[in-house]
């Protein structure tokens, strides 16, 4: 298939041809300013907001809203008029809390009543009736102290297989931190609190001092998800940059980023609460390391190394002392965002790519396939094929990249399994549906569109992906790519 733009008129056409006339209704759809994003064979996407204030996390409430943090803003809420597959358009936007200090996390309690939101400073709760998408009073901190410059995120995760644990990420405060060494600064740490204990009376958790640590040693551990079969708590970290090792400059390759591990949260303590490296170790990705290892044999991908060698710290001591990565991903990918599907086959990533101009990278959502039922990665700790599938990217138009592309950061399952994606750059919402009738190895039939909203057309309309749960994926290899309504399709 030749890549090519489709008129109205063809668009139209191409419609009556492949019959499903039925997403006439998305006539009218939202288009991106920029080259459009590729969407994977067997997958349709559909820009459905835009406009917004730098969109980071997001999270679909008990009365199907779509809560979204706009950083230096507030959180909005969305509902939608929804005609099936991608085919949605926003019906109502709220604000639900004004507040140009939060930045990032976000959280909803167990039972959905109260509603949990981060700045650089502590994190914050609210009472939240989810039917009326309304604040039920005062803000109050539940967690506080973790104040510092540079890495300000602050990542909310609420347990689902331990009711009433948050899990907590905090970044350092520098691109290279000393003070990361001291376990007691409370930086670059993964920590989680028991919330159901929290009185409305007590004071908010110290979080340099209280809580359980996760681990520890880690830059900057933006994603944090949770396996939904096990409870297993992963993040994904984003490591240093522009390093170099004896002299010698490292930083377009190395160091990789990380898929750790990181335990239970059930009591047990196996698996939990190491130091993961930084600022002295990190990850191989490219073997091609200047300096002499002091490793025997050489170092392999997902090995830790240190930036120095000498009778202190060296890549021997890196590989005793510290808790190496359960996968080491590309380099400057920016991992900020990771999410299972409900079988706990796959974690669905976001990397929001570099910042790097000279060589951007990243720009995608990619799975890493899972074994379900023992919550662990399929590859080895040494693979570089970790990214099975990439679900939307930017393949060919990385070049406008990071200042005019698409650049992920928060994901969430919505309604009928949908998948929905925020571009803080760019300031949109994207929502991504499996196609119901396409094959599970390709993209079968012609595509069409309706002026942006792409459709899979195997004869039948796209909006029976509504009646799928949330998507197993195929495989991805050896088909071509044509840019259709607003979004390419592989």
């Amino acid at each position: 298939m030749k890549s090519n733009v489709l008129s109205t008129a063809a668009v139209g056409a191409g419609l009556l041809a492949a019959g499903v006339a039925a997403q006439t209704a998305c006539a009218s759809v939202l288009v991106p300013s920029y080259s459009p994003p590729s969407v994977a064979p067997g997958w349709s996407a559909q820009l459905v907001v835009n406009g917004l204030k730098k969109p980071r996390s997001i999270q679909f409430d008990a009365g199907g809203g779509l809560l979204v943090v706009e950083s230096g803003k507030g959180i909005t809420r969305f509902t939608f008029k929804d005609n099936g597959g991608t085919c949605l358009a926003v019906d109502q936007a709220i604000t639900v809390v004004a507040d140009t200090t939060l930045n990032h996390g976000l959280a909803l309690a167990n039972d959905g009543k109260t509603l949990y939101a981060s700045n650089v400073e502590a994190v914050f709760a609210w009472a939240y009736d989810p039917a009326r998408g309304a604040l039920l009073g005062d803000r109050r901190a539940v967690v506080a102290n973790m104040s510092n410059n540079d890495l300000t995120t602050r990542t909310l995760l609420m347990s689902q297989a331990v009711p009433g644990q948050l899990v907590v990420s905090r970044g350092s405060a520098e691109n290279y931190d000393v003070d990361a060494l001291n376990k007691s600064s409370g930086l670059s740490q993964i920590r989680a609190f028991d919330l159901a204990r929290l009185l409305d009376t007590h004071p908010p958790y110290n979080f340099n001092a209280d809580g359980r640590v996760l681990g520890w040693g880690l830059r900057n551990s933006v994603g944090v998800g949770e396996h939904p079969k096990t409870g297993a708590i992963y993040s994904v970290e984003n490591s240093i940059d522009g390093v170099k090792r004896e002299g010698s400059d490292i930083d377009r390759s190395n160091p990789g980023e990380e898929l750790n591990y990181h335990g239970f949260l059930n009591g047990t303590t196996a698996g939990q609460g190491g130091n993961y490296g930084y600022p002295n170790c990190f990850a191989v990705w490219d073997t091609n390391l200047p300096g002499t290892s002091t490793v025997a044999g050489g170092l392999h991908v997902g090995d830790q190394f240190s930036l120095v060698q000498n009778a202190t710290l060296n890549d021997t001591t890196c590989a005793q002392q510290y808790v190496a990565p359960r996968l080491t991903l590309p380099a400057h990918f920016a991992p900020l965002d990771i999410l299972f599907g409900d079988d706990g086959a796959q974690a669905y990533v976001s990397f929001h790519g570099s910042f790097d101009k000279t060589n951007p990278q990243g720009y995608r959502v990619s799975t890493i396939d899972f074994d379900p039922q023992r919550g662990t990665p399929l590859e080895p700790p040494s693979s570089t094929r970790a990214l099975s599938r990439d679900i939307i990217s930017n393949p060919g138009q990385a070049a406008q990249c990071p200042a005019n592309c698409f650049r992920p950061v928060g994901l969430a399952w919505g309604p009928r399994g949908r998948l929905f994606v925020t571009s803080d750059t760019t300031g949109e919402i994207y929502v991504l549906s499996r196609d119901a009738s396409s094959s599970s190895s390709s993209s079968s039939g012609t595509t069409a569109t309706t002026s942006g909203s792409i459709v899979t057309a195997t004869g039948k309309a796209n909006g029976a992906a509504a009646a799928l749960g949330r998507p197993a994926l195929g495989v991805l290899g050896g088909v071509a790519a044509c840019v259709v309504g607003g979004l390419m399709v592989l």
